[in-house]
């Protein structure tokens, strides 16, 4: 007889049900589920954070900022790399399967009340559950403050019944435009949804258009904006230091910065404590190095253009570092994530391999080769995560002194990590989206 699964394994089917019916965009049923738990979200003062890219790296800063002060710090992200508990910390402690199960077994019932006395539509989504799943936590364990990364866009995503301390748009470039437009006003206009009435928003390094449309809503709500170019400048010299690599981390550990510099007085946000905290954030997959044999492998997640451009910068330092072309290991979501991102991987490397992540919308290998510049002569090989990472510490790409890159999609690192650290996937499944 089969063994029956566990209970965690059974809360994990049900939560993939609810992924199944699709990403529901929009946050009325979020503000009805919120009321039916007592609204937690207002139990904790927190710091609201979007962006196209970076709003991970600077919630990830802001928390260690706080906690390098002696605050217990609540941090909600997504998606995850490897365990579904890491989308809700508690000074850096995951959720656990126990309480990941709990929690699901509390809200269930609520979440099919909501169904039956408001309808179907009104059932909350797996993003939902999770959003509620911070909200409560934080509130339980009593976090002094949490730090609330948006989920997609801004203006309709679950996360926006918050009213944070401050608000922070990190940048803005073009991605999931069926959702937030195709063009930067659009897209800034979404994101500048977060900006609550006479409430601070931070603002980081975008391009001057869409600086300009959400200094407009700024303006129209009475929020004081603050932007990080006015302050630094141009010369990344300027900026803040971190231990996250990338020039893109500096002008992020500037946006984290000039947040803390808005905060009361009362939470103590010394320089000091603010470069303790800059220097000590743990953010996996943001070109980080491991050391694998011979080999230096670097991941770093890289899944729209804006990030695309990000890469090249890394890229071009690092071909000059080792004094030749790594071996890339790329993998993408979407033909029009993956044509930027295949173009600029293809200007550095000596060989490509092409992997498909175990997610419904990515791109095969007939479609990754494709896309591929005409002009690339280097190596193209058509591979699998298992194969190129085949066990714990394990790296078959390239030669044994070789430097490999992996990049592409955040999923793509996920997996890849699991491989690497199998303990720190142990009993999860596949999730997938935001």
């Amino acid at each position: 007889m089969a063994a029956r699964p566990s209970a965690y394994a059974e809360i994990q089917d049900y939560l993939f049900s609810l992924k199944a019916r699709g990403a529901k965009f929009g946050i009325d049923r979020m503000r009805l589920f919120a009321a039916a738990l007592g609204h937690p979200e207002r139990a904790v003062p927190c710091l609201h954070v979007a962006g196209t890219n970076g709003k991970g790296s600077v919630a990830a800063m802001l928390e260690a900022i706080f906690r390098a002060a002696g605050w217990r710090t609540g941090l909600y992200t997504s998606p995850h790399l490897v365990r579904l508990g890491e989308r809700v910390r508690v000074n850096g402690q995951i959720l656990t399967e126990a309480e990941i199960t709990a929690y699901t077994a509390e809200l269930r019932p609520i979440a099919d009340q909501l169904a039956a006395t408001e309808g179907e539509d009104d059932r909350p989504s797996f993003f939902e559950f999770m959003t509620a799943m911070a909200f409560l936590q934080f509130q339980r364990r009593q976090c002094d403050i949490s730090i609330i990364e948006v989920g997609l866009g801004g203006r309709l995503d679950a996360t926006n019944i918050v009213d944070p301390v401050i608000s922070l748009i990190t940048s803005i470039g073009l991605d999931h435009g069926e959702f937030l437009g195709h063009t930067l006003p659009e897209v800034a206009a979404e994101k500048a949804g977060i900006i609550k009435p006479g409430r601070p928003v931070v603002v980081g390094r975008m391009p001057a258009e869409a600086e300009a449309v959400i200094r407009a809503i700024a303006v129209e709500r009475g929020a004081l904006l603050v932007s990080i170019g006015p302050a630094y400048g141009e010369a990344l010299e300027n900026y803040p230091q971190t231990n996250l690599a990338g020039d893109y981390q500096r002008w992020n550990a500037a946006t984290a910065t000039a947040a803390t510099r808005l905060m009361p007085a009362r939470w103590q946000l010394t320089e000091a404590r603010v470069t303790q905290g800059l220097r000590s954030v743990d953010w996996p997959g943001r070109w980080q190095r491991v050391r694998l044999g011979g080999r230096l492998v670097i991941l770093d997640a890289s899944h729209n253009p804006e990030g695309a451009q990000m890469l090249e910068v890394n890229l071009a330092r690092l071909v000059a570092e080792i004094g030749r072309r790594p071996v890339i290991v790329v993998g993408a979501l979407g033909a029009a994530r993956a044509r930027p991102l295949l173009q600029t991987v293809c200007r550095y490397a000596a060989e490509v391999h092409l992997v498909v992540p175990d997610q419904a919308r990515a791109c095969g290998h007939e479609e990754l080769v494709a896309l591929l510049p005409r002009d690339f002569t280097g190596r193209v090989v058509r591979a699998t995560v298992a194969g190129l990472f085949p066990g714990p510490g394990v790296c078959t790409a390239g030669g044994p002194h070789d430097t490999v890159v992996v990049t592409g999609s955040i999923y793509l690192l996920g997996e890849v990590l699991a491989r690497l650290e199998p303990e720190r996937g142990a009993g999860e499944g596949r999730l997938q989206d935001f």
